[in-house]
């Protein structure tokens, strides 16, 4: 273990919605340090929502688990203890709402990814028919995050205690007026006075979490072990970090996370607009136009001079523009950190991963880019490119007539309205409002016209 870091076992202060790896890569590292640096309870208690297999895996070995940090210089390997127990909210739901009704626990934290919130993308509201919705209205054992959140708060209510800070840790806009939005109208709709309760006492803070974390493959469980660390679920990951975190708990009941690199501050949305249009925007872009073009992981499509040429030429000329940068950051300079990151050749982030859940992504990654640069007369041709790339993807056929499996909710949706055409998909409201696709149109029918002619890299190098 690392010198400096805390030993004996700390209390329960946090549940944590959605535990993977990016959540083990990222936010319970910064936990960590911060009980390293000023101590405090803020032990965590993992749940996965759908799957045992990340509490099959770490149980035997307490729950620790190494996180592997690579470099173009090679790694640099260290233990992560801040885990105390993982539930399974399949098999167990009474026991994850009693986790979070515990009176130690302050903060429930949330990577349950975009399409865990059961809303609508394009508006962000709650999606009241969501078969998971549905259930939770009717079942005080929920299975939705949000269902968990707003039973757990019943449950406080009830018992006399303040509520858990809600801190959600995923790529939405404004997550944390987005969650507070979806929470309350669940609330709402089960019982007023609680919602009442929750938008009077409780706390959203918005978040904006970056660190590229790949999939841990079987080689790298392998050399791990090589070298004498058997782990059966290390977590891997780049060197960058960042956490920018509103300050806005209850009764101010956190970690000192200040401490230990987190920029707390009173208004996120500026660096969460940088990083969701400039690094999620283009990793979504370099993702589908890339996974067309055969290449299998960000690090092999930006080591292409086009595509290295194409993501350069997104942020110069249609990202950028379309952002108010957060006091004191260079927007240029950011992008340049960025493609650093993307050709870190440790990485191996594959094209097929980011691709995942597009419907619920697209929305906030690239069409709310799309939708400043039409307001203020700017022409988005490599964006559009994207998205057509996107349109390719889902219809489940590759340049070379070989199958993808496309993992999205709404696949069998999106697969049916891809033989249609780019109309059809245009006309999903889940994904593009009514407005903004009658205006897309027509770039996007040429651009899925020159992607089906060309080819994804040739339909780049033409766009150059």
């Amino acid at each position: 273990m690392e010198a400096g870091l805390r030993v004996e076992i700390p209390g329960i202060g946090i549940v944590h919605l959605g535990l993977g790896a990016f959540f083990r890569a990222h936010g319970a590292v910064y936990i960590a340090n911060a009980m390293a640096h000023s101590g405090g309870d803020w032990g965590v208690i993992g749940v996965s929502l759908q799957s045992a297999t990340m509490r099959d895996a770490l149980a035997p070995q307490g729950f620790a688990y190494h996180a592997v940090e690579q470099g173009p210089q090679g790694e640099t390997i260290r233990r992560i203890d801040v885990v105390q127990d993982i539930l399974v909210a399949r098999e167990n739901p009474e026991a994850v709402l009693a986790a979070m009704a515990l009176p130690t626990v302050g903060i429930v934290s949330l990577t349950v990814t975009e399409k865990g919130y059961c809303h609508n993308p394009a508006t962000g509201a709650l999606n009241p028919d969501h078969p998971d919705i549905l259930h939770d209205l009717t079942h005080p054992r929920p299975r939705s995050a949000p269902g968990y959140l707003v039973r757990a708060l019943q449950r406080r209510k009830e018992a006399g205690l303040p509520p858990f800070t809600v801190l959600c840790c995923d790529n939405l806009p404004e997550n944390g007026r987005v969650v507070r939005g979806v929470v309350l109208d669940l609330a709402r709709r089960i019982d007023p006075a609680l919602a009442d309760w929750i938008a009077t006492e409780g706390r959203f803070p918005a978040t904006m979490v970056d660190r590229i974390v790949p999939a841990t493959k079987p080689e790298d469980i392998a050399r791990l072990k090589a070298q004498g660390i058997d782990d059966n679920l290390p977590v891997m990951h780049e060197p960058f970090s960042q956490w920018v975190v509103e300050d806005d708990f209850v009764q101010g009941q956190r970690p000192d996370l200040g401490a230990v690199g987190v920029q707390l501050v009173r208004d996120v949305t500026p660096f969460e607009l940088m990083k969701l249009r400039m690094l999620n925007g283009t990793h979504s872009s370099l993702a589908y136009l890339g996974y067309l073009a055969g290449y299998e992981t960000i690090a092999d499509t930006v080591a292409d001079p086009i595509f290295a040429a194409f993501v350069q030429k997104l942020w110069r000329d249609e990202i950028i523009p379309a952002i108010t940068p957060p006091q004191g950051v260079d927007l240029n300079a950011y992008a340049a950190q960025l493609l650093d990151r993307y050709r870190n050749p440790a990485i191996r982030h594959r094209t097929w991963q980011i691709a995942m859940d597009g419907s619920q992504k697209l929305p906030q990654r690239i069409l709310g880019t799309l939708a400043a640069n039409l307001a203020a007369g700017r022409d988005s041709p490599g964006l559009m490119l994207a998205v057509a790339g996107w349109m390719r993807y889902v219809g489940g056929t590759d340049e070379k007539g070989q199958p993808i499996e496309v993992k999205d909710p709404l696949a069998a949706d999106l697969a049916a309205r891809a033989v249609r055409g780019v109309r059809a998909l245009l006309d999903l409201r889940a994904v593009f409002p009514a407005d903004l696709a009658q205006a897309l149109e027509p770039g996007l029918t040429a651009a899925h016209g020159r992607l089906a002619a060309r080819g994804a890299r040739k339909a780049v190098e033409d766009l150059l």
